[in-house]
């Protein structure tokens, strides 16, 4: 999951979630939480895991979470999802988020991360993904 930039320096994956960082986002100092980043790769996942599971999903794990580098208000934030590997429930997907910065001069990643869902049914129960995305990525 964790590719060095120098190898690779564009995004991998699909554009699941795109929006500008706001004011109310900032710490003391006019940088990004980390927090909030991480929920919003959270719900990039799930936008990507939903569309495998044809349905509700929960986070099950979200790891190998890494910062490079601050974010301050204005950037526009890209969030690009990849499947990484399935089971019969569970879905592994890489989120990673890129920046444009306000003035457009910089186009860098920002963090990377990787979450484990789960397809559940009405009732918060785990349920099997549908048959053609089982065992995807092995």
């Amino acid at each position: 999951m964790l590719d060095s930039e120098e190898s690779n320096p564009l995004p991998q994956g699909e554009l699941s979630l795109q929006f500008p960082a706001s004011i109310s986002d900032t710490n003391s100092y006019g940088d990004i939480f980390g927090g909030w980043l991480v929920k919003h790769m959270d719900t990039a996942a799930a936008v990507h895991a939903g569309r495998l599971a044809h349905g509700r999903i929960a986070t099950v794990s979200i790891s190998q979470v890494e910062f490079l580098s601050p974010v301050l208000v204005g950037t526009l934030l890209s969030f690009y999802t990849r499947t990484v590997e399935t089971g019969k429930s569970s879905m592994k997907i890489a989120v990673e988020v890129w920046a444009q910065c306000p003035d457009g001069t910089e186009f860098r990643k920002i963090t990377e991360g990787l979450l484990v869902l789960v397809a559940i049914n009405d009732e918060g129960h785990i349920r099997p993904l549908p048959t053609a995305y089982q065992r995807l990525g092995r």
